[in-house]
């Protein structure tokens, strides 16, 4: 993305690839993800995950949901999160997650580039 522009993140057309076996618990859901820009040491992009469920580990990240719903669950005891559009999040890198879609959820992220 180049300074001064605009992208429509709700829009934005996304290319989905099948969740790794290793990674999915159940169902068949996908992801997709469009690294946008880079600055100041961030990656900014949007990330997209159809219904279903899969684990993940995750990195430091910021994000701010757009559209859908899920739940991430985390082992060792930290609360579940429950995500729908306008929601900020905090990741901590090494978080062990189980992410439950019910409602494709697409959100734009920051992170370590």
């Amino acid at each position: 993305m180049k300074p001064n522009s605009v992208v429509h993140a709700a829009a934005l057309t996304l290319d989905h690839e099948p969740v790794p076996a290793e990674q999915s618990v159940r169902g068949e859901p996908t992801t997709a993800a469009d690294a946008l820009a880079e600055f100041g040491g961030l990656e900014v992009g949007v990330w997209e995950m159809t219904p279903g469920v899969m684990n993940d580990v995750e990195t430091d990240e910021m994000f701010v949901v757009v559209s859908g719903a899920a739940t991430v669950e985390f082992a060792g005891g930290t609360d579940t999160l429950h995500l729908g559009p306008g929601d900020v999040v905090r990741l901590s890198a090494g978080a062990e997650t189980v992410w439950t879609v019910t409602e494709t959820l697409r959100k734009v992220y920051l992170t370590h580039a």
